[in-house]
């Protein structure tokens, strides 16, 4: 989108979950709300960042990605901020305000809000009102923050100029009787001409031709606003499992599976470092359910278009030409019906379309300022199911429309890619610890993806084709004379057996640096993932001692006091440093809460020790490491 600059309110987000989209819309509708004159709502990668200097109010929505990276929707827009013949006068007339979405576990929390505030800062924009952090720890998750900024800024803007926000009292009026139109319009065809799509009986896909499929996967994401995060980097592809492991035992707790697939669209390449991004499969039962509760005709066929009152704002990657789809599979490709949480605008929706007065007040109350904290206990903390939302209140009966933008899109879930191609032509691993945990009320919770694909038969050809995509992940892969010290506890080892069996292939053809591991796990006898690979390869292998390598694990819970990957990597202390000094890189893959902070300590507490310097000089040593791309992290939540 090109600006020729406007008298009310634009609003940027670069989301990654949708966590900020949803934010970013909530500031559109509350200006709206308020009175302003204009308001737009644009991803970041929609906007041309050369005409920022011709807006004067905009409000920043970003989330903060991996180890303090850029949403991918942000890249370019920043890439342009960063110029260095941009003055320190550019942007001076706009007034902004920044809020980020972050979690407070992670080590660079809410990163890339800050150093954003920063650099409009720097370029000479004038701040409305502090920037926001938004923090997934937080008792009520980010609106724990975003509720009193949002009063702070209609506040502050309205005191700037009446004229931008002239209706402060209406933006927080739940007696409103007007809702505003849904950013979608579905059109419904006549399926007597219409080819039928894909059948699932078991909870997964059947296909008789897979170039059909495809398309039908393609046609169906094209007409959802999740496309937009299907980057032209990503290698879109089709798998059929074929190996369905446990690695754990004796722990019925504790359920990681190994999963191997081999690629059934030709031309599919990776490399050790990569992610796979696979599309989970909704339990079909669900979708029916919803389909019935929703009063939908499962068998009709539609397309999603943007709706014309909303074309400003709607998203660009969307597609307005898409061909017929059927609603059921629509929705059992699309809508993430039975596993994500809902957003608070759903609520507020429902409260629209509520038949009984109970119900209506129920939800106006949720969706007030002093019933969120119910409403995040009700929602997220419980990780209520839009489907059990719906059933929760059977008065509602809310629009496709509307439930087309409404219920969180199904996504796709990544996985470290744990194999090497060297080693696995035309395979690719993953490495999956299958989630299940028990909410606040004692209700049992399964992860989606990891329990459809631990469910998998890897002998039933027909039911366990995966729709697929692939990308760079955060760690590169390393040239085969690089010395490499590896970091990995847990399933974080799985990026790791992936680049031990590409140095175990290289090694058959040249020469090799070495390479130290240190794995983690909480028992010997119960999870000790890929034990068997590990103990060969440092037997005998490129972990081995005679080659300059070494193999080492922490069992934390096999001794009284628990013993981690930091202490084992204290004991060889002088090996590391040692390795450091002959160039080697760092490479820490696992858990994002505590765990790459206390490596990073220990790190620098080898380095002090090793070299008699503070540990703030050995900080400053192993930033430096990091800067030279020597030092890099994948870590989630």
């Amino acid at each position: 989108m090109n600006s020729e600059g406007r008298q009310g309110l634009l609003v940027l987000y670069a989301s990654q979950t949708g966590n900020a989209i949803d934010v970013a819309e909530r500031v559109g509708r509350e200006a709206e709300r308020g009175g302003c004159p204009s308001v737009e709502v644009f991803s970041m990668d929609a906007f041309d960042a050369s005409c920022l200097s011709k807006e004067q109010i905009v409000v920043f929505v970003v989330s903060t990605t991996g180890q303090g990276d850029n949403p991918p929707a942000m890249k370019v827009f920043w890439k342009f901020l960063l110029q260095r013949n941009l003055s320190h006068h550019w942007l001076e007339g706009l007034h902004y305000a920044v809020f980020g979405l972050g979690d407070s576990g992670y080590q660079k929390y809410n990163f890339t809000a800050k150093k954003l505030d920063k650099r409009l800062m720097d370029l000479g924009a004038e701040l409305i009102i502090e920037k926001g952090l938004g923090d997934d720890q937080h008792p009520s998750g980010y609106e724990g923050a975003l509720d009193p900024w949002l009063l702070s800024l209609w506040s502050k803007l309205n005191q700037m100029n009446s004229m931008v926000l002239p209706r402060v009292s209406d933006i927080y009026d739940t007696s409103r009787k007007t809702l505003g139109h849904p950013k979608y319009q579905i059109t419904y065809h006549c399926s007597n001409d219409l080819q039928s799509d894909f059948s699932s009986t078991s909870g997964s896909y059947q296909f008789q031709d897979l170039n059909g499929f495809e398309k039908i996967v393609a046609r169906a994401r094209s007409m959802s606003w999740v496309a937009q995060h299907i980057g032209d980097s990503m290698q879109h592809c089709f798998l059929r499992m074929v190996t369905n492991m446990p690695l754990t035992k004796h722990d019925p707790n504790r359920d990681v599976r190994h999963f191997e697939f081999e690629f059934l669209s030709s031309g599919c390449e990776y490399q050790v470092g990569d992610v796979l991004e696979i599309l989970p499969t909704q339990n079909p039962i669900a979708v029916d359910a919803f389909i019935k509760r929703c009063d939908l005709d499962p068998d009709c066929y539609i397309t999603v278009q943007p709706n014309a009152n909303n074309e400003e704002s709607f998203e660009p990657h969307l597609n307005a030409f898409a061909s017929p789809i059927k609603l059921k599979t629509f929705v059992a490709l699309t809508m993430d019906i039975n596993s994500a949480s809902p957003r608070r605008f759903f609520f507020e929706v429902m409260s629209f379309y509520a038949a009984a007065e109970h119900e209506k007040e129920k939800l106006q109350y949720f969706t007030s300022s002093e019933g969120r904290d119910d409403l995040y206990q009700y929602n997220q903390k419980e990780r209520r199911t839009v489907l059990e939302a719906l059933e929760d209140f059977p008065s509602v009966q809310i629009p496709f429309e509307w439930l087309v933008q409404l219920v969180p899109p199904l996504r796709t879930r990544a996985f470290s890619i744990s194999s090497s191609p060297l080693a696995h032509p035309n395979q690719v691993h993953v490495t999956v610890s299958v989630v299940s945990w028990t909410t606040p009320y004692k209700r049992k919770r399964r992860g989606l993806c990891s329990f459809w694909l631990a469910g998998l038969d890897p002998h039933d050809n027909r039911e366990n084709i995966v729709p697929a995509w692939i990308h760079r992940g955060s760690l590169h892969p390393p040239p085969p004379s690089l010395p490499l010290i590896l970091i990995g506890p847990g399933t974080g080892c799985a990026p790791f057996r992936a680049f031990v069996e590409e140095r175990a292939a290289q090694r058959e053809s040249g020469p090799t640096a070495p390479i130290l591991f240190f794995f983690g796990c909480r028992n010997q006898e119960s999870d000790f993932l890929y034990k068997n690979f590990w103990l060969s390869e440092a037997q005998k292998g490129v972990l081995s001692a005679e080659k300059g390598g070494g193999f080492f694990v922490a069992f934390s819970r096999d001794q009284p006091s628990k013993i981690y990957v930091q202490h084992k990597m204290k004991e060889q202390s002088g090996r590391i440093w040692s390795l450091l000094i002959s160039g080697a890189a760092i490479y820490l893959s696992g858990s994002s809460t505590k765990m790459p902070a206390d490596v990073t300590s220990a790190l620098e507490e080898i380095i002090a020790d090793e070299t008699s310097s503070s540990k703030d000089s050995a900080a400053r040593w192993l930033k430096r490491l990091e800067r030279a791309g020597k030092f890099q992290i994948e870590a989630w939540s």
